[in-house]
């Protein structure tokens, strides 16, 4: 799995013209993909990382916050651009692969006790973002 995870002050994403998850005040959004050989480990490492890496403001960590996490469906990322001008995207699982793998993500930082909104699996998303520090990270488990 692969994630891209930005510090944020809140961040919100639409579908249509219509809210589907919010977040308010210091988070983070996660840009979360998964690849073909991806399952419980690899998500519960992502859970871990997403919630303990101490990257908010003073060097405090979601869980130890009390912030919010906007999970958003990113197979982009696993986009290979080595070669030509067109992106491949076959390192990137298929939807029926990654969908439950990513709200795996998703559930697993709820578990945690942290507060975790979502946009929608495979739609026309408008991710909206107030960037914080800029603060990004690349996380690969």
């Amino acid at each position: 799995m692969r994630a891209v995870l930005q510090r944020v002050d809140g961040a919100h994403v639409d579908v249509a013209g219509e809210v589907v998850g919010r977040i308010e005040g210091p988070g983070l959004v996660a840009l979360v993909a998964a690849t073909h050989d991806d399952g419980p480990e690899q998500v519960a490492a992502m859970v871990r990382k997403i919630a303990e890496l101490r990257i908010l403001r003073d060097e405090q960590s979601v869980l130890e916050a009390g912030a919010g996490v906007l999970v958003v469906s990113q197979f982009t990322l696993y986009g290979r651009t080595k070669k030509g001008r067109r992106p491949s995207w076959s390192d990137a699982a298929p939807g029926q692969v990654a969908e439950p793998l990513v709200a795996g993500v998703a559930q697993g930082l709820r578990e945690r006790g942290i507060e975790v909104a979502t946009g929608s699996f495979g739609a026309d998303m408008r991710v909206h973002l107030v960037g914080d520090g800029p603060v990004t990270v690349l996380v690969d488990v």
